[in-house]
């Protein structure tokens, strides 16, 4: 287990008490419960892990880093360990809020990772797989992990709700496209077959709404059925980050393992 941090250190730290509670929280049970939920998560790629390595099943292994409390907002969106993606707790259940400061759970990915479990777009395009959406919309998503099953099981339940409410959902705004995140250069799930934008008519986006403010200010439309249907199978949403995305979902089971309980 790592030391827990004896202050939080960064000044995207020292503007969020809620993101500094939640690092020393993480620091304090940092280690096996974080790898054990990768392993849970994905359990076609990975067999397990012994100390810091994670154990893939072809045979490979890639040490998941290490907590820096000290390492800037900017270095974390740009150059994230495995175990860094964990150091917000992201809010599963949670009422739909503005987010504090730079609370950002889950926009901190690291690469190597993911390129392993999906495959580097770059080189070769991932396994893709057609998926049927609420009113008969054709997507691809990735067949590995199970992505694509579970964005199936998140359209039925999406498709049961009132058309007043389903209408946020589609028709989507894409899911595959092999592309870098704006502002960090890194590939974005999209890129691996792993994410999907759902009715940009019903979106808000950081970028779209600071205009020269200095604090962004928070927007969203998007119904709290969607986003309880696309948590309870493993999505997480851009909605609560503070560099919103409303009409982001990502399917980064992991890190719901690591959810409190909704409230």
């Amino acid at each position: 287990m790592r030391s827990i941090p004896k202050r939080c250190t960064g000044s995207w730290l020292r503007n969020s008490a809620i993101a500094c509670a939640l690092l020393i929280a993480f620091a304090a049970r940092a280690g096996d419960t974080q790898l054990d939920a990768l392993v849970g998560a994905y359990p076609d790629a990975i067999s397990g892990h012994d100390g810091n390595m994670i154990v893939f099943r072809d045979g490979t292994r890639m040490d998941a880093g290490v907590i820096d409390p000290a390492k800037p907002f900017d270095r974390l969106l740009r150059d994230a360990s495995v175990l860094d993606q964990f150091r917000l707790v992201y809010p599963e259940g949670m009422v739909l809020s503005a987010p504090a400061h730079d609370f950002d759970p889950g926009r901190f990915r690291n690469e190597a990772f993911y390129s392993k479990l999906y495959g580097d777009c770059r080189k070769t395009k991932p396994d893709l797989v057609p998926v049927t959406w609420i009113g008969g919309e054709k997507l691809l998503f990735a067949r590995a992990n199970g992505a694509a099953v579970h964005l199936e099981a998140v359209a039925a339940e999406i498709a049961r709700l009132p058309p007043a409410i389903r209408r946020a959902a589609t028709p989507t705004a894409g899911t595959y496209s092999c592309r870098a995140v704006k502002d960090t250069g890194r590939l974005s799930m999209h890129a691996y077959g792993a994410a999907i934008d759902v009715n940009i008519k019903f979106s808000n986006y950081w970028l779209w709404e600071m205009k020269g403010a200095a604090n962004i200010p928070y927007r969203n439309r998007m119904p709290r059925e969607i986003v309880d249907a696309f948590e309870r199978h493993g999505f997480i949403w851009g909605g609560r980050w503070y560099h919103y995305d409303t009409m982001h979902f990502e399917y980064r089971p992991e890190l719901l393992a690591e959810a409190p309980p909704p409230r």
